[in-house]
């Protein structure tokens, strides 16, 4: 049976891999973009089945409005694809105020109203699965992306508390967690603080590092069908990386919080204290 999607960052990247997957597989899709032009081609190739829409996923009042569309459109929400967001480089020192907001209010404001505006319209009908596209620096943190981790930090926080809401609804979330894919995330669509010169030795260092991980990016195609695969699971995990290296690396990250606990447990045991009388 065929599935109605509604996806937002549909212009480029995984987004639009993954519109075109479920086109070309038979589904329906509502794709965002804010702009639209970008998706022509789709339209020209698909037809009918394919809607789109302009939206800046900041706009709270848009969001309810475009899923609104989405479902006449659709007739069923089964499939609503938060993808709409960039990476923001800077040292936590370098990134303006304005900088950090807009990191946040896209990242994670906008995956929150589109989330909102799906959710009626997923527990009156009873299912659907929603996809929050995070990052492995959703569950990992690198020096020079601090904010960028924030932003990805509070989605993989508050999409488990929703998992665990949506439950007796029959909604499932997913959190993707993609690794270095060969995108523009990190060039055209990025934003990049003003340099402080008491950073650039790290900041060098950080470059010849990242250069070995540029040459080694995944093929975006290639998640395709991991995400076609998940949506289609009658019991999808909470989260899902794709590509290679990210669980040798959360291995190596979560062995080290264990043992750091584990070192001081006695000194957090001794901060609960007694109960007062």
């Amino acid at each position: 049976m065929s599935k109605g999607w509604f996806v937002t960052g549909s212009s480029r990247g995984l987004g639009r891999v993954w519109v075109e997957a479920a086109l070309e597989r038979g589904d329906r899709v509502v794709a965002t973009a804010r702009d639209v032009r970008a998706l022509d081609d789709l339209v020209a190739r698909y037809g009918a089945a394919i809607l789109p829409l302009p939206l800046d996923v900041t706009d709270k009042d848009a969001a309810i409005d475009s899923m609104a569309r989405a479902h006449d459109f659709l007739g069923s929400l089964d499939v609503v694809v938060n993808n709409a967001g960039y990476g923001l480089f800077g040292m936590v020192e370098e990134v303006s105020e304005e900088q950090a907001r807009a990191q946040l209010e896209t990242n994670v404001f906008g995956a929150l109203w589109v989330t909102q505006a799906a959710l009626p319209y997923l527990r009156e009908q009873g299912s659907g699965h929603i996809l929050q596209v995070s990052s492995i620096g959703g569950v990992h943190a690198f020096p020079g992306l601090g904010l960028y981790h924030a932003s990805k930090w509070a989605l993989e926080g508050f999409s488990q508390s929703l998992a665990q809401e949506m439950r007796p609804f029959g909604i499932h979330v997913t959190l993707i967690e993609p690794t270095g894919y060969s995108t523009d995330w990190a060039f055209g669509s990025a934003v990049r603080a003003e340099p402080i010169a008491a950073y650039d030795e790290l900041r060098e260092s950080m470059l010849q590092a990242r250069a070995k991980v540029v040459a080694d990016r995944g093929n975006p195609t290639a998640t395709a069908d991991a995400v076609l695969a998940i949506v289609d699971m009658d019991e999808p995990p909470l989260r899902l990386f794709l590509g290679k290296g990210p669980l040798d690396m959360i291995r190596v990250e979560y062995a080290q919080r264990l043992e750091t606990w584990e070192a001081f447990d006695e000194l957090s045991r001794a901060a609960h204290g007694t109960s007062p009388s």
